[in-house]
């Protein structure tokens, strides 16, 4: 019982924070998406996509979530983030609001349209921290099982979109994209999907409209 209680009391300082920064984003008219996935499912390399596309249309920082290293802000930084602000949690399995509230005064929130969290790769911490964000985004990849959904059901319940990346590699395993979408469906049936191959480019032109247009969405709802 104890530990339930300092769980909930956790649970709790932390929504406080993630209110918090909700509040500053939407003030600011500013769209927070959560990236979260496995490990190896391509999130870095669609957030490297996005970048080089929509870097000159849009203004956009990211946070980048990581256990030890500060790899993947490199990677991003290459890619053209002018905003990417490494988070290494030292083993933490998960980002909380917290560290995105002690990084948020460093982002200026005034020539901002979009904020961009990639969480450490995992399905199961990240889905109960509020981050303060707008949506969460979960990808998986077609090296992944399709019962990924049923396995990790709170993740996919809090998540609006899904992302089924690297379809390039449809075929050479069991992976099938109908059932996981039946799958998904099943744990959440609002869900938006999104299927895309970062090496040859399928899906990613859809995926660039939506987000530009949900990033105009939240500006004109401000």
């Amino acid at each position: 019982m104890k530990k339930i209680t300092v769980e909930k009391k956790v649970l709790s300082e932390n929504d406080k924070k993630a209110a918090a920064i909700r509040q500053a984003l939407a003030s600011h008219g500013v769209l927070s998406l959560n990236f979260v996935s496995s490990p190896g499912s391509g999130k870095t390399s669609l957030l490297e996509k996005t970048l080089a596309s929509l870097v000159n249309d849009l203004k956009i920082a990211l946070i980048a979530g990581d256990v030890q290293t500060e790899n993947d802000a490199d990677r991003l930084i290459a890619a053209g983030g002018e905003a990417v602000f490494p988070l290494v949690t030292g083993g933490s399995c998960h980002l909380d609001a917290k560290m995105i509230s002690d990084i948020l005064p460093k982002i200026d929130l005034d020539n901002l349209d979009l904020l961009i969290i990639e969480n450490v790769g995992n399905l199961v911490c990240p889905a109960s921290y509020d981050l303060g964000e707008d949506m969460k985004i979960a990808l998986i990849s077609t090296t992944e099982g399709h019962d990924k959904p049923l396995k990790y059901p709170g993740m996919f319940r809090r998540s609006s979109v899904l992302v089924i990346n690297k379809t390039d590699l449809l075929g050479t395993s069991d992976f099938d994209v109908i059932t996981v979408k039946k799958n998904a469906l099943k744990i959440n049936a609002d869900l938006k999907f999104f299927e895309t191959s970062c090496r040859t480019g399928d899906g990613l032109k859809q995926w660039f409209q939506w987000l530009s247009a949900e990033v105009k969405i939240k500006k004109n709802s401000n």
